[in-house]
């Protein structure tokens, strides 16, 4: 197995020194030319906006929210989510393919729909049609800064807000008209234009336009990715006193998708570059507008928001290819508002109070073919190497609807306590319309598909919230809080079960499927901030509880899948941060996390795993930083990033062999040449190291999918 360089030993010395991301915007991300001071400043002292849709001092917020600044993001320079989002601790990015990923947020890695991805605080998707690689949709290196709320937030924001919420911040039009570009380029044919340009303010207000290219012709065979993005945002204040904020965000992703083949060790150690699934591919179109309109009356503010959304995706997926090959096409339109008004009452004890009413009513199909494909091999080492688009096996509309009013208030009993309450209610359905007739169709001699007749599914749920912060002084504040989440299921999950042998086994399967219900979540939560002269430190601790948790169960044998509510999982562990300075131009900072995911009660028709460790599950996850900033413009950080061991199923038997997890190191170096131009060169994976992205049992056998190695990059950022 993989030896790791660097021991989790040192890793859990290292514990006590990790920051809340807080401070990221205050790290490397600095202009050469800004001050240590301003950078300590900013630890408690910063403003967000993803705890209750209003501007707040984190130091008044009873929630772990992790904020990495605009400064950082151009920095950064991101190929990948994993290389921005990491940097929050409890925070770790997996890479499938192109900007494709599996999050970990306080949940082990996996692809169900446990996060909610936010734009300006707008989902980008709707509830019935998660995706798990949403956040390629979003043009995180074009970021105005990005807020990582840790655990359930579904008391504010609704259905799948469980393991966390990652809001993507849009960049505000600059005051001054200019335009700005950055161009890279790297190694395996990687090469990236990124272009701004500002109007200034005037008489129609201030507009900002952005955009993205970029092709990558992959390190794996057959593993090309192309991104074309576009995003305007236009702020209008009327005479009035109303201000308007327009986005408009528009993207199209076409990769192939084999990127993330699995291998069986001995491939996975001597020939990295193979992929045993070069049909594999994935395009996708997404669409977003919106208009914030925002009034002040006195001491209150009344805000509408209503958009529009169009995401469609045609996938020829590789993780079903080896049991149920097909090729589908999912589309969903959205039209929906966000109606939204806070009261201020300053002579009472700051009182606070926010309500709203969130409306979101969303239309969708899915047209779906088995293919006839052409393989080698077999197990775990079958190539896929042609297809014939077969029988189809689905063709269906469905409207999801959610109707969802909240209500928030906040108040200071005392000077330095801040007690904040919530409450949501969700009325959620499904409208489905099938077009296709008959209990079930026949995709394959042995592969028969579940029909639903046309119906209505309907949930509810009611989610509340309550915490506090302390002020122990003017550097320290303590804080504790309980939350709640839950997660209907989604069209998929309802309406498009698992392949079965036969059609009365597929008959009853959509039956079963119907049976489904949300999944809940509830977490307790305490932590303590500081900001001192020199360092900045700040460490939660959390319980997080799911419930008839709705999981993909895998036979590691025949790669079968079915979704079931199949019971309770636990998820604790601590999260801390710091960040020293360790003299005028250098700084540490890093963020650690270290966390238990168990099955609690979890009896399958397989076998009873409770008790065990979560398949994918590291406990230990880091992310350390040592930046130099000189006063001649030149910028320098060196990275290490952490992964622990973890199990690669759900039964930890000793017979399979742990996935050993892995330490990475990367450099990044930026030259400020002239006051318009800087030159910037980026190398992840210094060592070489051969580590692995995702691991797993496939026909029974370990299968690892090798992760990125040394990596070149360098460009130039040029503005007018």
């Amino acid at each position: 197995m993989i030896k790791r360089p660097f021991g989790s030993v040192a890793i859990c010395i290292a514990a006590g020194l990790v920051i809340d991301a807080v401070a990221i915007e205050a790290v490397f991300a600095q202009e050469a030319a800004q001050s240590v001071d301003a950078a300590r400043r900013n630890v408690l002292d910063t403003v967000i906006v993803s705890a209750s849709r209003e501007r707040e001092l984190l130091s008044e917020t009873p929630a772990s929210i992790g904020v990495i600044g605009e400064a950082a993001v151009r920095r950064a320079g991101a190929t990948h989510p994993q290389q921005i989002l990491s940097q929050v601790p409890g925070v770790a990015v997996s890479v499938t393919n192109g900007e494709g990923h599996t999050t970990a947020i306080r949940q082990p890695f996996t692809t169900s729909p446990l996060y909610l991805f936010l734009e300006d605080g707008l989902p980008i998707r709707a509830t019935g049609f998660f995706n798990h690689n949403a956040l390629y949709e979003l043009d995180l290196p074009m970021a105005g800064g990005i807020e990582v709320t840790r655990g359930p937030g579904s008391a504010l924001y609704g259905s799948d807000a469980v393991g966390g919420i990652v809001n993507m911040l849009t960049r505000a039009p600059a005051p001054m008209a200019g335009l700005g570009g950055s161009l890279d380029a790297g190694s395996h044919g990687w090469r990236r234009l990124m272009l701004e340009a500002d109007t200034g303010e005037g008489a129609w207000g201030s507009l900002r336009g952005g955009a993205n290219l970029t092709r990558s012709d992959g390190w794996r065979h057959y593993t090309g990715y192309e991104r074309k993005s576009v995003d305007l945002r236009w702020d209008l204040t009327t005479r009035s006193g109303v201000h308007l904020k327009t986005l408009l965000a528009a993207g199209h992703i076409d990769q192939d998708t084999g990127a993330n083949s699995p291998l069986i060790y001995n491939d996975y150690r001597n020939d990295p570059t193979r992929n045993n699934f070069p049909i594999a591919y994935r395009k996708v179109e997404a669409l977003r507008l919106s208009m914030a309109i925002e009034k002040e009356l006195g001491n209150g503010l009344l805000s509408i928001t209503p958009y529009v959304r169009d995401n469609r995706m045609e996938l020829l997926a590789s993780f079903s290819l080896s049991y149920d090959p097909t090729l589908y096409e999912t589309a969903n339109r959205s039209y929906g508002a966000l109606f939204k008004w806070r009261q201020d009452f300053p002579a009472f004890m700051r009182a606070r109070l926010i309500g709203g009413l969130d409306v979101d009513i969303s239309p969708g199909e899915r047209k779906e073919n088995r293919l006839d494909v052409i393989a080698t091999g077999s197990g775990a080492s079958r190539v896929f190497s042609d297809y014939r688009v077969g029988a189809r096996i689905y063709d269906y509309d469905v409207t999801f609807r959610a109707y969802s009013p909240y209500l928030q208030g906040e108040i200071s009993p005392l000077e330095r306590l801040r007690v904040t309450l919530g409450i949501r209610y969700d009325a959620l359905s499904y409208d489905l319309d099938n077009k296709l007739a008959g209990t079930s169709v026949q995709g394959a001699a042995t592969s028969f598909y579940g029909q639903t007749p046309d119906t209505t599914v309907d949930y509810d749920h009611v989610s509340p919230k309550i915490g506090a912060t302390y002020a122990l002084s003017d550097r320290m504040s303590i804080y504790a809080s309980y939350n709640t989440g839950f997660r209907v299921p989604s069209e998929s999950q309802l309406f498009r079960p698992s392949v079965a042998a036969n059609a009365a086994d597929a008959a009853a399967r959509a039956l079963l499927a119907m049976n489904l219900k949300p999944i809940t979540a509830t977490q307790f939560e305490i932590g303590w901030r500081g900001k001192f002269d020199r360092w900045s430190l700040d460490l939660t601790a959390f319980d997080l509880v799911k419930r008839d948790d709705l999981v993909s169960q895998r036979d590691i044998a025949t790669n079968l899948t079915t979704n079931v509510n199949a019971g309770k999982t636990s998820h604790r562990g601590l999260e801390a941060g710091m960040g020293v300075e360790l003299s005028p131009s250098v700084r540490l900072d890093s963020a650690l996390s270290y966390a238990r995911h168990e099955y609690r009660n979890w009896v399958t028709a397989a076998a009873d795993f409770s008790g065990n460790d979560i398949e994918a599950a590291p406990r230990v996850l880091g992310n350390t930083r040592l930046s130099w900033n000189s006063a001649a413009g030149v910028d320098m950080q060196l990275e290490w990033i952490h992964v622990d061991d973890y199990w690669l199923e759900a039964s930890n038997a000793s017979s399979f062999p742990k996935y050993g997890g892995h330490d990475l190191f990367n450099v990044r170096a930026h030259w400020q040449a002239t006051p318009s131009v800087a030159l910037f060169g980026r190398i992840y994976n210094i060592a070489d190291t051969r580590y692995a992205d995702s691991a797993q049992i496939s026909s029974g056998t370990p299968v690892y999918s090798p992760g990125l190695p040394r990596t070149y990059f360098a460009g130039v950022d040029v503005l007018w």
